[in-house]
């Protein structure tokens, strides 16, 4: 088990990885996801929602790994009015050709998110 999985490791997405260690473990059958987790490395949770998922047979629209809807909401899906705000708050200070997509200003990413944390926004430097 431990050299198919260093063969195939490298062609496999994240589901696919997932879905080959709950298939090696069925087919081991009782102790079968420990079996998986000592050869591989991959956790038993991850085995587990490997197994829940080819029981249930849900299967990802062609070309995705994740199912439509999987990860974190875009930051102006949260919270709408955080672009205006910033804007706001960059704009005064703004240099640069005012035709160019591309914009400076002489405000720091910690103190952009220091401001915006004050009216209620939750941003982090690394968002801003």
């Amino acid at each position: 088990m431990r050299e198919k999985y260093a063969a195939l490791a490298a062609h496999l997405t994240e589901r696919g990885r997932r879905i080959w260690a709950a298939t090696e473990a069925r087919s081991y059958g009782h102790g079968g996801i420990a079996a998986v987790y000592r050869a591989t490395g991959i956790t038993d949770k991850t085995i587990r929602r490997g197994v829940r998922e080819l029981r249930a047979g849900r299967e990802t629209a062609a070309g995705r790994i994740r199912q439509v809807g999987g990860g974190r909401k875009r930051l102006t899906e949260q919270d709408p009015t955080v672009v205006q705000d910033l804007e706001r708050l960059v704009e005064p200070v703004t240099r640069g050709d005012p035709e160019s997509p591309l914009l400076w200003t002489s405000k720091s990413t910690y103190h952009l998110s220091d401001a915006l944390q004050q009216p209620g926004h939750q941003i982090s430097q690394r968002s801003v």
